[in-house]
This record gives structure tokens, C-alpha cells and sequence, in this order.
């Protein structure tokens, strides 16, 4: 098998202090475990386009073709130029068809017992940056009207059932919930809901359930140990996935994967925060762990043990640091910056493999 390959984009903000943080975690980790992957460094965001005028040129675009998985740091599209096409939030996901983003919420505390994978589709829904190539499902007849689409379509709620379906299979989770609003929306709500449905039956060992939005919502808050994997449309799950983030201390701790069938690209839940870009306060726990998750993902993927152990291994060093709260970052009440944050966890690598 030819070596594999990495991608490595920082982004806007705060993605220039974060993913360099996460790139050193990630190569002391392949080090360690004697695993050699290339890591490719591409432009993306402004400094793509301060270089080649678009925020996604087409020479990353290139490069990524060439590539078996991406980290990705925050864009801060909220702040580009509107109506300017070259100001545009990349479109990887809709481009490379990453139609699921798996978002683990996992809380790192004795008094909480969190642990839920929220999988969400990316590729369709009401969001305008990441379900149409060109141009905006939304328009504006006249000044006092403004319509917006949803595309739902069976093939896309039916592999992102079916990728719920298989991480809960893989990693021995008992059960998966669909959030919807099909009393409502029963067109759109209904098409996900009865392939969701459809999907559940040839997993008779992961039972399934289904529940409405807002009841979800309430219930993240009431009793989030009730569940497990949680799988549901585009923006549902933008939301639900930020709820989570909420339940365990800040947005800093909400990881991300979005899969394809053949590529995966690491990417937080979390946005660019300009507010606090340059502070050096930035927590690199979500970008840490969206890595390790691109490990775990590529050591199944390629059939390589040693990828999986990697993950694992980043996992358990990001969490004892968590749990000790003397090396941790102000938002989830600690002192230190963002470098030593990254510093300790490679320490607690190097001493969990002695």
C-alpha cells in the first residue's frame, strides 16, 4: 500500500494557534507508534486567499484530491465580503462528499456521565454554505419576502442512517435515536425518518428509537445519559451538536469527523473566535480530538491496527490532562495557554508508552 497522506489546513483565528498545536500531538503520536504518514501543508480561508485571491483555490482543491485525510481549522466565513464569490466558505464537504459529520460529546468530569455521537448530514438540508455548490437555496421575491428550500433526498438520509448505524456497530453502542420534526415537516422529516427506519432493521442487535426535536433538546438538558448516538438532518444537528458542547463546560470541547466513503476530514463543531484570536487561550481539545478521531477512522479504513492505537492513545493522554486541571485552558477553568496546553498532553504521550 502507498503511504499515506495527510492534509493539513489551519484556517481563520484562532485556527492558526489551535492546529499546530494538533499537528505536533498528531506527529508525536505516528512517532511513537513508529507510523509513517506524510502530512501535506495546504492554504484555505484568508490566507488562501491573500495568496491566490480565493478563499478555496483551486490548487487545494487539487492537493485534497491527492490526499486520504484532512485536518481542517476553523473558517471564518461570518466576517468574508458578501456576494463575492472568491470570499466563500470552502466547499470540501459538498466537493469530496463528507456527507456525515460525527461529533462526540464526552464528559470529562466524575459529577457527569455524558457520552453521546451526534452524526449529522452535511451535504443537503436549509444550509446554504454547505449543501449547494453554486450560488444559495434562498431568495427574496420582493423586499418583504424571503423564501428559503430544504432538499432532503432518500440516498443522503439513507447513508447517514446507515453511517450511524455502523459507528454504534463498531464501537458497541446500544442504541440510536433520529431527531426530526416529522408532525411537521412530513415531507422532508418523514423521507429521513422512514429511512432511518428502513436502515434500523438490519441491525438487530442496536435498538432504535425516534423522538421530535424540541423533545430531544429538553432532554439533553434533563437526562443526556439516556443517549447514545443520535443521528439527524443538517441543521438539527448543527444545533443539537452545540447543546451537547453546552453540557460539558464550552464549545472548546466538541470535536469533529466528517466522513465520505473514501476521505475523512477532522474539523471542530467549534467556529474561528476572533474574539480571543491571538490570546493564546484558545482550547485545542476539539482539534486534539477531531484528529484522533481521523486515526481512528484511517486505521479502519486502511486496515491498520496501529492508526487505531494511535487515537487511543491521544485519547487517553488529552484525558488525563482534563481530568488533573493543572494544564488546561481558561475556558473550561484553567490557567495555562494553548501551547502548554499541547505541551503536557505530548508529555502524558510520551509517558503512557514507557
Amino acid at each position: 500500500m502507498k503511504r499515506l497522506k495527510i492534509a493539513v489546513m489551519e484556517g481563520d483565528d484562532i485556527g492558526t494557534e489551535i492546529v499546530p498545536v494538533a499537528k505536533n500531538v498528531l506527529l508525536h503520536s505516528l512517532k511513537i507508534m513508529d507510523i509513517g504518514i506524510d502530512i501535506v501543508e495546504l492554504p484555505v480561508g484568508k490566507i488562501a486567499h491573500a495568496e491566490y485571491g480565493d478563499t478555496f483555490p483551486e490548487y487545494t482543491a487539487n492537493e485534497l484530491r491527492k490526499v486520504n485525510g484532512i485536518i481542517c481549522g476553523p473558517i471564518g466565513h461570518n466576517s468574508y465580503p458578501r456576494n463575492d464569490p472568491k470570499w466563500r466558505f470552502p466547499p470540501i464537504r459538498k466537493q469530496f462528499e463528507l456527507f456525515a459529520s460525527v461529533r462526540p460529546i464526552k464528559s470529562y468530569t466524575e459529577d457527569k456521565n455524558i457520552d453521546i455521537i451526534f452524526v449529522r448530514e452535511v451535504t443537503e438540508g436549509l444550509l446554504s454554505a454547505e449543501t449547494v455548490l453554486a450560488g444559495y437555496p434562498e431568495f427574496r421575491p420582493n423586499n418583504d419576502i424571503t423564501i428559503s428550500s430544504r432538499v432532503i433526498t432518500r440516498s443522503g438520509s439513507e447513508r447517514v442512517a446507515r453511517c450511524a448505524f455502523d459507528i454504534a456497530n463498531t464501537i458497541n453502542r446500544k442504541k440510536v435515536t433520529a431527531a426530526h420534526k416529522e408532525p411537521v415537516y412530513r415531507l422532508s422529516c418523514g423521507m429521513f425518518l422512514e429511512e432511518c427506519v428502513k436502515v434500523s432493521k438490519e441491525y438487530s442487535d442496536i435498538s432504535f428509537d425516534d423522538k421530535l426535536i424540541d423533545t430531544i433538546a429538553m432532554h439533553l438538558v434533563n437526562s443526556p445519559e439516556s443517549f447514545d448516538v443520535v443521528v439527524t438532518t443538517n441543521q438539527f444537528g448543527d444545533i443539537l451538536s452545540d447543546i451537547g458542547a453546552g453540557l460539558i463546560g464550552s464549545i472548546g470541547m466538541a470535536p469533529g469527523l466528517c466522513v465520505g466513503d473514501n476521505l475523512a476530514m477532522a474539523q471542530t463543531t467549534h467556529g474561528s473566535a476572533p474574539d480571543i484570536s491571538g490570546k493564546n487561550i484558545s482550547n485545542p481539545y476539539a482539534t486534539i480530538m477531531s484528529a484522533a478521531l481521523l486515526l481512528s477512522w484511517m486505521g479502519f479504513k486502511y486496515k491498520d491496527e496501529k492508526l487505531v492505537k494511535a487515537s487511543k492513545l491521544i485519547e487517553a493522554s488529552t484525558m488525563s490532562v482534563l481530568r488533573e486541571k493543572e494544564f488546561t485552558t481558561p475556558d473550561i477553568g484553567g490557567n495555562s495557554s494553548t501551547q502548554e496546553m499541547g505541551e503536557e498532553i505530548i508529555r502524558r504521550l510520551q509517558r503512557n508508552t514507557l
